[in-house]
């Protein structure tokens, strides 16, 4: 497989496993860092399950297996190297080092593994510009093992699966209801390959691309945006019986914090100079602020940005009542 880079990547890769330094911008941030596929093959620890240990699905059997997928799926495609991001390091150490202080272990003594992983593979030949945006299809996934029971005997094991786009002026990712799998269950790296090749196959782009056309055609006044933003906190707050009926806000209270800082200082989506604010922008203002959400819970709330801002789409098209709009 071929694999190119972009214009910020300061070394060609040729296969799976060689680096790639890339002083790009994140799709997710929170508490994460950035690592290679040849990281995750030769550097990291595989977790069993407790009681008959049997080995669990690695973050490189994922991402690998998921290039092979999408490079049979679109064999022209000239794949990027995939961006991965990990979190919650797992240390340990070589039998030989019991007992051994842990500031004089060597580098060889010490084991790692990562608990969460996240990962984007861009397809660059399929682009979109969209208010003025450049977008590029992607297909990406997380493992988060903290979602296992590591404890007991091996069983079905628990990955999350998309397909949408990401735009490039901010990465931010743009994932569609349909371009998501919350929750594949497989038992072998082999039973993958055809939960991604469903998802592929029912992800309808041209519908997800026309939704987020739509967005930029509608605009909340000033007024109507500081609205929005105080019904959004207090909705947190409400009994379970007050908020139904209610279309639902995943981001949390600073998220919301970051949404209304970036209204007024972002470069790229801030409000226009009488205070509108169109929907494209505020999407983006909303998966920006997504970024700050750990990877177990980052493609969900993504998700969920994109129902909630279509939502106060249909209501301004439609001039129908809603909690967040006046």
């Amino acid at each position: 497989m071929e694999l190119i880079a972009n214009n910020n990547t300061e070394h060609m890769v040729l296969d799976h496993s060689e680096v790639v330094t890339n002083t790009s911008l994140n799709f997710i941030e929170a508490n994460t860092e950035k690592v290679t596929l040849e990281h995750l093959k030769n550097k990291c620890t595989i977790p069993v399950f407790a009681k008959d240990n049997e080995t669990t699905i690695s973050h490189y059997q994922f991402i690998n297996e998921t290039l092979d997928i999408v490079h049979a799926q679109f064999p022209q495609a000239n794949l990027k190297a995939p961006d991965i991001r990990v979190s919650h390091v797992v240390k340990g150490r070589i039998p030989s080092a019991i007992g051994k202080p842990a500031k004089e272990l060597m580098e060889h003594e010490k084991t790692i593994y990562y608990e969460r992983c996240a990962f984007v593979i861009e397809l660059p030949q399929f682009k979109q510009i969209i208010n003025g945006n450049e977008l590029a299809l992607c297909i990406g996934g997380v493992r988060a093992y903290n979602q296992e029971n590591l404890y007991s005997r091996k069983s079905l094991e628990k990955f999350k699966m998309f397909v949408g786009y990401q735009n490039k002026v901010c990465t931010n990712l743009c994932i569609s209801t349909d371009g998501f799998t919350n929750e594949i269950r497989i038992g072998s790296i082999l039973d993958l390959n055809q939960n991604i090749q469903n998802l592929l196959s029912t992800y309808d782009k041209d519908a997800h691309l026309s939704k987020m056309e739509a967005m930029s055609n509608y605009a909340l006044t000033e007024e109507q945006f500081g609205h929005l933003v105080g019904k959004a906190r207090m909705f947190q707050h409400l009994s379970k019986s007050e908020q139904q009926g209610k279309f639902p806000l995943q981001l949390n209270d600073s998220q919301i914090n970051n949404v209304v800082k970036e209204y007024y200082n972002c470069p790229n989506f801030r409000r226009s100079e009488n205070g509108n604010i169109n929907m494209w922008n505020l999407y983006n203002l909303f998966t920006e602020a997504n970024k700050s959400s750990y990877i177990d819970s980052n493609f969900e709330r993504n998700v969920n940005t994109y129902q909630y801002v279509n939502h106060l789409v249909e209501s301004l098209k439609s001039d129908s009542a809603s909690y967040y709009i006046i």
